[in-house]
């Protein structure tokens, strides 16, 4: 089954390779969807795939790379759309 997930993570996420290391998971994953980062810190994300393959995904999230201090990660699951051909890191 197909889900849609939007996230918001908070913490020490920017300035930690988290967006690139989330790409590279999601795409191991057969994840897409994109990520970036907002001016409040946070990081913002919406994965659709597999339902088990985008909660491997945010199972990352929660987490994040070595040098992330990830403190807080809301989750919505909504309606797969399929409107993504790929996973992006975006501005």
């Amino acid at each position: 089954m197909n889900v849609r997930a939007h996230v918001f993570i908070q913490g020490r996420v920017q300035g930690v390779f988290f967006r690139v290391e989330t790409r590279r998971r999601a795409q191991r994953e057969d994840v897409t969807g994109w990520i970036r980062n907002l001016p409040d810190g946070r990081v913002e994300a919406v994965f659709e795939g597999e339902a088990v393959n985008v909660e491997k995904t945010v199972g990352f999230c929660r987490k994040g790379p070595s040098g992330a201090r990830v403190k807080n990660v809301q989750v919505t699951y909504g309606a797969f759309k399929g409107e993504f051909s790929d996973f992006r890191v975006t501005w």
